[in-house]
């Protein structure tokens, strides 16, 4: 969830690089988050943020899900979806182009040690869920047709050309 500035060729959308991995289960990890100041208002999310300087989505990618999980040994696949979003966040409204990576690894044990300061007040944790637990959840988590979504992936394979959702407004 690095911030960045707004970039001009973007039309003012922050740059976002996330990452759908899974483990050899076929498990997805995703991140619980919360408003900083108010724990109650929580969801769950794939790992990812903005991108840094003139580094690529690739690049942005794979240094978040360090940052963000601990996770260096991964092998990254294509680009799955892109998706515009707008939400509430920390005070401010974030309006992001999100691309979502495929990934895979064998290493389960998460650390997030490497988390921005506003991100240690807003990520409570991690965990890997099936799509199963994913289809039954009653919790937020976004991309909000997640679960439709890895499960086409998982019974389907990656999309030939990446998948542009609905723009979510929050």
């Amino acid at each position: 969830m690095s911030a960045e500035a707004p970039d001009a060729c973007t039309g003012g959308l922050r740059r976002v690089a996330r990452v759908v991995l899974l483990d050899p289960a076929d498990r997805i990890l995703l991140l619980h988050g919360h408003e900083p100041d108010d724990r109650a208002d929580d969801w769950w999310f794939t790992p990812g943020g903005g991108l840094e300087g003139e580094e690529t989505r690739e690049q942005a990618a794979l240094r978040e899900l360090t940052e963000e999980t601990g996770i260096t040994e991964v092998e990254l696949g294509p680009v799955l979806w892109r998706r515009r979003c707008s939400f509430p966040f920390a005070g401010r409204r974030w309006d992001q182009d999100e691309w979502y990576f495929l990934a895979r690894t064998a290493q389960t044990d998460t650390v997030a040690d490497g988390l921005t300061e506003l991100e240690r007040r807003s990520v409570s944790g991690a965990r890997w869920w099936t799509c199963r637990e994913l289809e039954r959840a009653h919790e937020t988590v976004y991309p909000t047709r997640l679960a439709g979504l890895l499960r086409t992936l998982l019974d389907e394979g990656p999309p030939a050309t990446p998948v542009t959702l609905d723009t979510e407004i929050v």
